[in-house]
């Protein structure tokens, strides 16, 4: 264990990263459940409502394409503060939409802030914390998001009972987004003073000064002057095209799952008549459950390895989406939500971990900014899949289908993860 291993705390950025990503997730969470039902409301069928329900998705991968540069340009706490704005400006049109077209702006571009908001604490925490913590420290961010989403659909039940219109629930989002912009504002960052406190130790090689790979982290993580120069994400994605196309694609068939989970469950609620605020409470209950779990989800990964937390949640989910396919009630629907929120749970934080696993000490952003977008292809691609086999077939082909998506994705975790990320960190600690 080195020294920074020792003296490292979650106390020490808890409020400036935990806080503000807490306040944003509750919005988050309170107005991503509603907005199939809102769609619905505003005429749309039931696989446009999916379609338009996935836009945030779509928003948060098209969002990948600038945001590790946006975040090596400018710093994490401004891309914070700068993707928090955005999102109000989403959310007023969603607030103000007329019609299907407008709501799908709105929603797509509060997608296209998340990803940025999400990315710039990504780098911070990968470059920041101890390995020895990673899994744990990122579970936590994972948990933070969860929280997050299992609190927001309680506060989306009770405005929608006291206002009694859905779209009231935007407003929730709007004053979380002021809230964690105002919290980035007043607390200090903790970035400068870990590159205060931490004075760059230098190597020599070939006789030119090398900066140490801690030091090199946690500069790298916590700046706040724009690189020189930073690589594309194309270009990223094509240095590093092999371990993407593998494990990319196992993330992107994670993400794929849970992105499906999250348009699939309001949808099912719709097709079997629940009203917008059991489906809110239900969804909710859900919520409890998954963000329960997630430090569970970071003693495994870091003490027993990763797959031992990424392949039971895959399974889980593949099979609870099979059974969705057969649901036809509210009690099979409350009992289907919560079993796949258990298997989520059990994978909190593994998409953060092992993108960190693979990422360079050194520069983190752009390999992070690389895998987030393949993970968000799968993540954008999923309820577009969803919505398409709904209008073709019906919306429990679509489940099963998800399902039968989610074992292939488990025999690949099976085959590659141990190839790509050291034995300690893949399979035992």
């Amino acid at each position: 264990m080195t020294s920074s291993d020792a003296n490292f705390s979650i106390r020490d950025i808890a409020l400036a990263a935990f806080l503000p990503t807490a306040l944003f997730s509750i919005g988050e969470g309170a107005v991503i459940p509603i907005i199939p039902v809102l769609a619905h409301n505003l005429g749309a069928g039931l696989a446009l409502a999916g379609f338009i329900g996935g836009m945030i998705m779509v928003g948060e991968m098209v969002g990948d394409i600038p945001s590790g540069w946006v975040v090596s340009r400018f710093g994490e706490r401004r891309s914070m503060i700068g993707s928090a704005l955005l999102c109000v400006v989403g959310l007023v049109i969603c607030l103000l939409a007329p019609g299907d077209l407008m709501l799908t702006i709105g929603v797509f571009l509060i997608g296209l802030a998340t990803s940025v908001f999400a990315l710039a604490r990504h780098a911070f925490m990968t470059g920041y914390v101890p390995l020895r913590y990673r899994a744990r420290a990122l579970s936590t961010l994972g948990g933070v998001f969860r929280g997050g989403w299992f609190i927001g659909p309680f506060i989306s039940a009770g405005v929608i009972a006291l206002f009694g219109n859905p779209h009231a629930v935007f407003w929730v989002h709007i004053v979380m987004c002021l809230a964690s912009t105002l919290v980035l504002i007043v607390v200090p960052d903790p970035t400068e003073k870990i590159v205060a406190a931490r004075p760059v130790s230098a190597a020599t090689t070939g006789g030119v000064a090398v900066p140490s790979a801690e030091a090199e982290g946690v500069r790298d993580a916590g700046r706040v002057e724009a690189k020189e120069r930073t690589e594309g994400l194309f270009r990223t994605i094509w240095t590093n095209r092999a371990v993407l196309l593998r494990m990319g694609t196992c993330a992107a068939l994670i993400s794929a799952l849970r992105s499906s989970r999250t348009v699939i469950l309001p949808l099912a609620a719709v097709a079997i008549g629940l009203s917008a605020t059991n489906t809110a409470l239900i969804i909710g209950i859900a919520g409890a459950v998954d963000f329960a779990l997630f430090y569970t989800s970071g003693q495994i990964m870091d003490r027993f390895g990763r797959l031992w937390s990424a392949l039971p949640s895959m399974l889980g989910l593949s099979v609870t989406h099979i059974a969705l396919a057969f649901v036809t009630d509210q009690t099979w629907f409350t009992v289907v939500a919560i079993a796949m929120a258990v298997v989520n749970g059990v994978g909190s934080g593994i998409l953060m971990t092992l993108g960190a696993d693979l990422a360079p000490r050194s520069d983190p952003a752009p390999f992070l900014g690389a895998w987030r977008f393949t993970n968000d292809v799968g993540q954008a691609g999923a309820p577009m899949f969803v919505s398409g086999l709904t209008a073709l077939f019906s919306l429990a082909a679509a489940s099963v289908s998800m399902g039968v998506l989610g074992l292939i994705g488990a025999w690949m975790l099976v085959r590659y993860a141990p190839r790509y990320i050291p034995r300690k960190r893949a399979v035992a600690n």
